[in-house]
């Protein structure tokens, strides 16, 4: 069972990597802002899940932090992403 292990994370590593390649595909070549957010939006998420194979990968608990920090900052950009587009602005006065 143990050598089953560094076969599906790599193999997840991969997928990754092509889900992320075609969100920024997306990210540059969007025909709307809503699609470019959402784009945005999904690689944040790609690259938290890639961070967490990795501490899958090595055994560090740092990994699982610093996934956590990546969540919440993409979390509230898209937060902020979707209010300038609805609103025109971030902050209001």
């Amino acid at each position: 069972m143990t050598t089953l292990l560094p076969w599906a994370v790599s193999f997840a590593l991969i997928a990754l990597a092509i889900a992320m390649l075609c969100a920024a595909l997306r990210l540059l070549r969007g025909p709307a802002a809503e699609d470019r957010v959402l784009a945005l939006d999904t690689l944040y998420v790609n690259c938290m899940i890639v961070t967490l194979t990795l501490g899958i990968q090595y055994g560090s608990r740092v990994y699982f932090d610093i996934a956590l920090l990546i969540a919440l900052f993409g979390f509230v950009g898209s937060a902020a992403m979707a209010k300038f587009l609805l609103r025109g602005e971030v902050i209001e006065p």
